[in-house]
């Protein structure tokens, strides 16, 4: 098995590389003067089967996507796998107005033309892998998670409400942990309570989990109020740190006593690796 890694998916690929030992290459990705990118794997004829570790968010990188796998095909690959860390559009699975694209359907059939699996980490929609021919699989982040703070004094784990209660439940219980949802309550037209929708924080150091933190303005707004209420420290960890508009200087910047994510988006909080489920699958 050969693993090449992506632009976005530098570290990822090299440590999955590692854990299986197998080859790793890193591809050459750059842009020219206009924008465009350019791309290339400088490797012998592969006669071998093929990871390609690389997201498609933002625009840039799915481009990058397509390129690396006609590379990947060109040299000789015997089969391709998709690692896709963080997959892009795949919030819009169906049409919600007239004239919009069904846009997971889009990328997921273009990827499909040259790929024999793929291996997402917390899809935001489940539903998308429907879309490829090929064999798919969505790993979960809460192994990963789970592992990274068991020891770590956390007493509670939180979802931001219920949606995400199954995540919580998933964290909590491979910690050995208590674990809730925390529910909004509107006061008036501009006041709204955050809680638990049971537990008890008093005291305790809480540990809320989400799959994707993008501005974090519900995350500091819950971290205020259950502080208020009495939680000795709160720390977030979420699997795909978007983090748009300075959302990590203001979440640093916030009450929280802690910010973390999975690196599936590489940042300076990426702490969390999720390299080790992703070579289970691969084993498997």
């Amino acid at each position: 098995m050969i693993i090449v890694g992506g632009s976005s998916s530098k570290d990822l690929a090299k440590e999955l590389a590692r854990i299986l030992d197998c080859q790793y290459i890193q591809a050459l990705s750059t842009r020219f003067p206009d924008g465009e990118c350019y791309t290339r794997i400088d490797s012998e004829p592969f006669n071998d089967d093929v990871v390609i570790v690389q997201n498609t968010y933002p625009d840039s990188n799915l481009i990058e996507m397509f390129l690396l796998q006609n590379a990947v095909k060109n040299l000789g690959a015997k089969s391709i796998t998709l690692v896709i860390p963080y997959f892009g559009y795949a919030r819009q699975d169906r049409i919600f107005k007239p004239g919009e694209p069904e846009s997971a359907k889009v990328i997921s059939e273009l990827l499909d033309k040259s790929c024999d699996r793929v291996i997402t980490i917390d899809i935001h929609k489940e539903d998308v892998l429907r879309y490829f021919s090929c064999k798919t699989k969505d790993l979960k982040a809460a192994e990963s998670i789970a592992d990274y703070f068991k020891g770590k004094g956390i007493d509670i784990v939180m979802s931001p409400d219920i949606g995400a209660a199954g995540r919580a439940k998933d964290v909590g219980t491979r910690m050995g942990v208590d674990y809730d949802h925390l529910e909004k309550t509107r006061l008036s037209g501009t006041e709204v309570r955050i809680q638990p929708a049971n537990a008890d924080c008093t005291g305790k150091n809480v540990l809320i989990v989400d799959d994707i933190i993008a501005t974090g303005g519900t995350i500091i707004a819950a971290t205020e109020q259950l502080k208020a209420a009495g939680a000795k420290s709160v720390t977030v960890a979420c699997t795909h740190g978007v983090f748009v508009n300075n959302a990590i200087e203001r979440l640093t910047g916030s009450s929280l006593d802690g910010v973390l994510c999975c690196n599936t988006l590489e940042n300076t909080v990426s702490h969390i690796s999720v390299a080790n489920i992703i070579a289970k699958e691969l084993r498997e």
